[in-house]
């Protein structure tokens, strides 16, 4: 037996034994996904896939409040941008980390949610604490669909929020330039978008020339995830940003976001080629793909 298929052997062996030793809550077979709900530890975890699926969301069991990913704390800084929002749109649900969050944060804020998959609503309320009321909306639909009707409805808002994945990654037809636009025709005068992406991926530079040609300048926070920040009327200065940090931190800090953690990964360096191909709806190929 040779090295690599020794090694092979025992990554699969390790999966397996992780995989044995969680607590599975719920598996099922949606229309568009394999579903499964388990607990680890002190974690309750949302996954698409069995065994190897990516975890889409997680609940400390004993500090619920807490955001456990580090992308979804970098989503936050999206109020650093704009502290007082009125109403936000969230395209993608999971295990409802955000919409939960911001309910707390922001009592009379409008949400809307959109989640293709009724089985992840479904899942999201029975083992992870979302709900939704007058105030907060949750609608089963393609993202990009909503949006369309959205603008001819002339709605308006304050935050917007994508983070839609499938198995693989983001929907090819969340990714291109005309997508944006249609996002942008929802944002109001100081809307602000928070787009969560991949920090290492074969798309990153297609990305990131695709929202600067809709919005010119973003802020690009980087992690295991990137999160792209974006104010319609431009990008606020560090100082409007930490002062706006400053003013959250105490609302904030139940959440596990922290502005000596987050403040210096916003970051305007533009480090993709110039020349980079804008993905649009003719030219998002399946070939550019993420792969981490």
């Amino acid at each position: 037996m040779n090295n690599v298929l020794r090694i092979l052997i025992l990554v699969l062996a390790l999966s397996y034994c992780s995989a044995v030793s969680a607590d599975v809550l719920h598996t099922e077979k949606s229309l568009y996904r394999n579903i499964e709900v388990y607990e680890e530890d002190e974690l309750r975890c949302l996954r698409f896939g069995r065994y190897n699926g990516t975890r889409q969301s997680c609940i400390n069991l004993s500090n619920p409040d807490n955001l456990e990913f580090n992308y979804t704390r970098m989503m936050m800084g999206a109020l650093y941008l704009n502290p007082n929002p009125q109403r936000a749109l969230i395209l993608g649900l999971g295990g409802g980390s955000l919409p939960s969050a911001l309910r707390k944060l922001y009592p009379n804020l409008q949400i809307d949610v959109v989640e293709i998959d009724a089985a992840v609503i479904r899942v999201a309320k029975q083992y992870f604490g979302f709900t939704t009321s007058t105030l907060t909306r949750a609608t089963e639909s393609d993202g990009r669909v909503f949006v369309k009707r959205a603008i001819n409805l002339t709605t308006r808002y304050d935050l917007i929020m994508l983070d839609a994945f499938d198995q693989e990654y983001i929907p090819e037809h969340m990714l291109t330039r005309e997508f944006l636009n249609e996002v942008r025709g929802l944002l109001t005068e100081q809307g602000v978008l928070a787009a969560n992406t991949f920090s290492s991926s074969r798309l990153y530079n297609y990305e990131s020339i695709t929202y600067q040609t809709v919005f010119g300048d973003f802020y690009n926070l980087k992690d295991a995830n990137r999160v792209i920040l974006i104010r319609r009327n431009g990008p606020p200065d560090m100082l409007e940003i930490k002062r706006n940090a400053e003013g959250l931190a105490a609302k904030l800090k139940p959440f596990g976001v922290s502005s000596n953690w987050l403040i210096p990964k916003f970051s305007r360096e533009k480090d993709w080629p110039a020349n980079t191909r804008a993905l649009t709806d003719q030219y998002s190929p399946a070939n550019l793909l993420n792969t981490q």
